[in-house]
């Protein structure tokens, strides 16, 4: 390890101590030196005891231990083959992706290739449009799930939906009834009636994503299941062309199934030259929006600790991953997963009380560990509030109340706890201000 790798090192050991975060000096440095090798080696890392592959930043921080929850839960939020017209690849991603670091990981995010061949574009747009609506309708809610929204499409035209303003050409949210009749009303901007049909959205897909929510097998808790599909048309000449006008690169996806590996080594040449580059820069545009213009210091966190693995700032990465490993780290989830509850406790869910209570619970004890004084107070008291309408005690009308107060002070105090730790570090806090005055490792 070179000279200066170890005095960054110590420097970021030495910032982490004076805000409470133990780091292990010996540890980090063997991480470095482990992220050092693995850069000198190829991109692609297959482990073959567990038959899952993928980019070797990923694979670094992926824990195999809760591999069957994934694939389970895969079950319900993955499109399957149909024969040789489509074909798929699908991958744990974001922070399932990084269970050896995230002790309070994030929602279980899913990335899935969705590769379609077809005579013609709008053939392809024709079957995509009609697998997201057998997926959604085959796995509307079940014992253990129930399907919370889609985005398929955008908007034709400026309007109102129920109640609120839309802009023409932004992504759609189907909730499972509309996709279920598979139209919506709307009105246009002169105020006169629309209908907008499933048919009609796909004739430019868009933004293609799933929600669930799931009753975690494995946690006996809820959680957030998405699939987020990047969806791409092979033409009959071979060639390949994005729906969305992009390829995604494979930089936080940790793919489920060596099976797949034909297609997606097929749809990873496509990807330029300059892959790595236009990722982090997408991944600054995002750090950008969470500093600014809608400040979630968690959200920075974590971009900037791929940001920093992917152009070889391992030193400020070690420091990033020791705080997701912190009890307050769980005020993050917090702020998200209230709200999975509200969700849950609709009429027409199918969870189980006893679920419910105990996710609810949980929650409670993420608050007491993560929060004090009246802070802590207001929080429990809410949740205790949620915990009596979940359990059909309290009223229904209390708990929008209830989850928008927990939501609001867990993620001010998360804000709190991230923000202090990130400007800690002086690096770290030239790199955020150089990215708040529009510069970063990719100016644009």
């Amino acid at each position: 390890m070179t000279d200066q790798i170890d005095e960054a090192i110590r420097g970021v050991v030495e910032s982490a101590r004076r805000m409470g975060v133990e780091i292990d000096a010996e540890d980090a440095a063997r991480w470095v030196e482990a992220m050092e090798v693995e850069a000198r080696g190829g991109d692609l890392v297959v482990d073959v005891d567990t038959g899952t592959y993928g980019h070797r930043v990923s694979m670094l921080d992926f824990q195999p231990t809760e591999l069957a929850r994934f694939r389970e839960i895969g079950k319900i939020v993955g499109i399957p083959n149909r024969g040789d017209t489509v074909l798929t690849a699908l991958a744990i991603s974001g922070s399932a992706a990084q269970g050896k670091i995230q002790t309070y990981p994030g929602d279980c995010d899913y990335f899935e290739r969705v590769h379609i061949r077809a005579p013609t574009r709008e053939d392809a747009c024709r079957i995509i449009g009609e697998v997201m609506r057998e997926k959604a309708l085959g796995a509307m809610r079940g014992p253990t799930y129930r399907l919370w929204e889609v985005k398929f499409g955008a908007f034709p035209f400026d309007g109102e939906r129920a109640g609120s303003a839309v802009r023409g050409g932004s992504p759609i949210t189907w909730r499972p009834d509309d996709v279920a009749a598979g139209s919506f009303e709307m009105h246009r901007a002169d105020g006169t009636a629309a209908r907008v049909t499933w048919e009609e959205a796909s004739v430019e897909p868009g933004w293609c994503k799933l929600d669930w929510i799931v009753a975690d097998p494995v946690r006996h808790q809820l959680a957030n299941a998405s699939n987020m599909l990047d969806v791409t048309w092979e033409a009959p000449d071979g060639s390949i062309t994005p729906l969305d006008g992009m390829i995604d690169p494979y930089f936080q996806e940790v793919y489920l199934e060596t099976d797949s590996r034909p297609i997606f080594d097929r749809l990873i040449k496509e990807l330029s030259a300059d892959s790595v580059d236009d990722y982090v820069k997408a991944l600054e545009h995002e750090v950008y929006k969470y500093l600014v213009t809608s400040p979630n210091y968690g959200k920075v966190a974590r971009r900037a600790y791929n940001i920093f693995r992917l152009t070889g700032r391992y030193a400020d990465a070690a420091y990033l991953r020791e705080l997701f490993d912190e009890s307050a780290t769980a005020l993050y989830q917090l702020s998200q997963l209230v709200s999975t509850v509200d969700e849950a406790a609709t009429p027409g869910g199918e969870f189980d009380v006893e679920m419910l209570i105990g996710h609810v619970d949980r929650l409670i004890m993420a608050a007491i560990a993560g929060l004090d004084g009246t802070t802590e107070a207001h929080v429990v008291e809410h949740l205790l509030h949620l915990r009596d309408t979940v359990s059909g005690i309290g009223r229904d009308s209390d708990r929008t109340q209830d989850v928008r107060d927990v939501a609001d002070a867990a993620l001010a105090a998360a804000n709190t706890y991230f923000l202090d730790r990130l400007n800690a570090v002086d690096s770290i806090r030239a790199y955020l201000d150089a990215i708040r005055a529009g510069e970063g490792t990719n100016p644009a």
